[in-house]
């Protein structure tokens, strides 16, 4: 018997799925390991939108775990599906690869350069080191592995003998009618839409009819390898199969008991899985979850291989900034790869876990990282101190540990901003980069760089490939002097009392202190006098001051934070640039 541990998180969405899929597992397979899956199809760079796919899942299977109980995370990596189209963003292709569409994706080789032996396992390699750094423990399942080995050659015989009842389910959702002739080429073309999300092939692809009616099989061809089949003959008590392919002509006639060369169609193949595997909770995309889709047939044709529907919260899409929903049809997406060079792991696990999983959200690649960090930052204190909400509490401890342990961290985690700041000045100089970070907090000085990583690192990284170069801070190599010539008398006045006030605030937060209060002691108030104390037109003359700082060191009207910015381009370039 597990050891049951109440969760005290029961404010937060995963901690309730988890209490529903405990309470179902008991219910259907008491006793056994709870099953949770997901599906992946590596048809091309899998992106953040597809992430959701397994990170609702590992989010709950984790919490499951964190109670005592024996839990599997399946993903069943989609490779046998047919190569659909040609996918965009993806490098070193060329028309001849249209040349394999039809086939598995295990069947068509790999892009141009890559180290591994097919199409799918150059983009399946990607995710599984992605879902590593993020902590997601799970069992891999190959659909190739399970289709060629003859894993599922009873439920294939099952599914063929009870065709007729899954062709009167599929006939209910058919909005469309074509004639028995048209049928090869309607399912021809649906093949060739693309799920967006989730696992698997198109979702109108739904079986083969021809002359001899409806089959939810399809062989791949012998001859050119392709799914273009229309079964013409099949006995039940033979298994005796024929088949053509519209491609090239060739027939074939095998024994289906024997045979290892097709699959299932996606909307028979899907719940035939729920019920080998015991699934008891899977979540769908929007589009597998609308009515007529795969997730919703398969509710009922789960029952005619014996099995239960899983719970499966529909999850919305995921955003990238500003852009619309994510389509790896569409090329060029993000993938989690890509989000991990930017950002740690525990912020991408927090954006996935403190939202349900029917609310979208957005990943951010521009200057809204740094807000999302900030934001975290504020989370990490609250959670350090006892202030933060139950949720977040929550959100936070998915994001940081997994029930077999911490994530590894940054120790002294600085806030991205500012190591985006510096790391943009410095251009990634690391004696220069400990000097800054040395002089932040000079009562407790950084020793070394490895005590602010893997967090400087990404910063680095978003820095190098995210901010265009026109917007990469420059520090000018000599003094504007026709900019300094034209100042009035209160302009020289501020930058004296800056230039007078550097040695004694050299840090962060004295520089801080020194920049916003020089025009508040130029109009007659403390320095230490805050905003309620001051005049409106004081925030008036401290931006104006910015202004002229930024243009005597970047030649901007913006950059950097500007305490960061001082203390980048040290004391005695400040004092030359600033005309002393």
């Amino acid at each position: 018997m597990p050891i049951v541990a109440q969760s005290t998180e029961t404010t937060d969405w995963v901690s309730r799925f988890a209490d529903e899929v405990i309470e179902e597992s008991e219910r259907r397979a008491p006793g056994k390991p709870v099953v949770v899956a997901s599906g992946l199809s590596p048809s091309g760079p899998i992106h953040l939108g597809n992430l959701r796919e397994v990170m609702t899942p590992h989010l709950v299977a984790d919490e499951i775990r964190r109670r005592g109980h024996e839990v599997r995370h399946l993903i069943s990596w989609d490779d046998y599906d047919r190569y659909r189209k040609v996918p965009n963003g993806v490098e070193g292709i060329d028309g001849s690869w249209a040349e394999h569409i039809g086939k598995p994706l295990t069947s068509v080789p790999a892009p141009a350069g890559s180290a591994y032996p097919n199409w799918a396992e150059h983009f399946k390699a990607a995710m599984v080191a992605s879902l590593a750094e993020l902590g997601v423990e799970f069992d891999g399942i190959s659909q190739t592995a399970q289709y060629t080995s003859g894993v599922y050659r009873e439920q294939i015989l099952h599914a063929m003998k009870h065709r007729a009842d899954i062709d009167a389910i599929l006939e209910q959702y058919r909005t469309k009618k074509a004639p028995a002739k048209k049928q090869q080429q309607k399912a021809v073309d649906a093949a060739e839409l693309e799920a967006e999300e989730g696992s698997g092939a198109a979702e109108e692809d739904d079986g083969s009819s021809g002359s001899a009616g409806y089959f939810p099989y399809k062989p791949f061809c012998g001859a050119c390898g392709k799914d273009l089949t229309t079964v013409t003959a099949y006995d039940d008590d033979t298994t005796e199969l024929t088949y053509v392919c519209t491609e090239d002509g060739f027939t074939e006639t095998v024994l289906l008991s024997e045979f290892n060369r097709g699959k299932l169609v996606w909307k028979v193949d899907w719940p035939m899985r729920w019920a080998y595997e015991g699934v008891i909770f899977e979540p769908s995309g929007v589009d597998h979850s609308s009515p007529g889709s795969s997730f919703q047939v398969g509710g009922q044709i789960v029952g005619i291989f014996g099995g239960e529907r899983p719970i499966g919260p529909m999850y919305a899409f995921v955003g990238i900034s500003g852009m619309a929903k994510m389509s790896s049809s569409k090329g060029g997406v993000p993938t989690p790869a890509d989000a991990l060079q930017i950002m740690e792991p525990q912020l991408l696990r927090w954006l996935y876990a403190r939202r349900r999983p029917n609310q979208s959200f957005k990943i951010a690649f521009d200057q809204e990282i740094q807000r999302l960090y900030d934001e975290w930052d504020k989370l990490d204190a609250k959670v350090a101190d006892g202030s933060a909400l139950p949720a977040d509490v929550a959100a936070h401890s998915r994001a940081v540990r997994t029930a077999a342990g911490e994530l590894p961290h940054t120790p002294r985690p600085l806030p991205y901003r500012t190591l985006a700041s510096v790391a943009d000045i410095t251009a990634g100089a690391e004696d220069q980069t400990l000097r800054i970070l040395g002089e932040l907090d000079p009562a407790n000085p950084l020793s070394t760089l490895d005590e602010v990583r893997p967090r400087l690192d990404k910063a680095e990284a978003w820095i190098n490939t995210h901010v265009p170069a026109d917007q990469r801070t420059i520090v000018r190599d000599e003094p504007d002097i026709d900019l300094l010539k034209s100042l009035d008398e209160p302009a020289r006045q501020s930058l004296r009392l800056l230039i007078d006030g550097l040695a004694d605030h050299w840090s962060l937060d004295g520089l801080s202190h020194l920049v916003y209060g020089v025009p508040k002691v130029q109009a007659g108030f403390s320095a230490d006098a805050t905003a309620k104390e001051l005049p409106p037109e004081i925030k008036t003359a401290q931006r104006t001051f910015f202004a002229l700082l930024y243009h005597l060191l970047v030649g901007r009207d913006t950059g950097p934070r500007l305490p960061t910015l001082l203390l980048a381009v040290g004391q005695e370039r400040v004092r030359s640039l600033l005309g002393e």
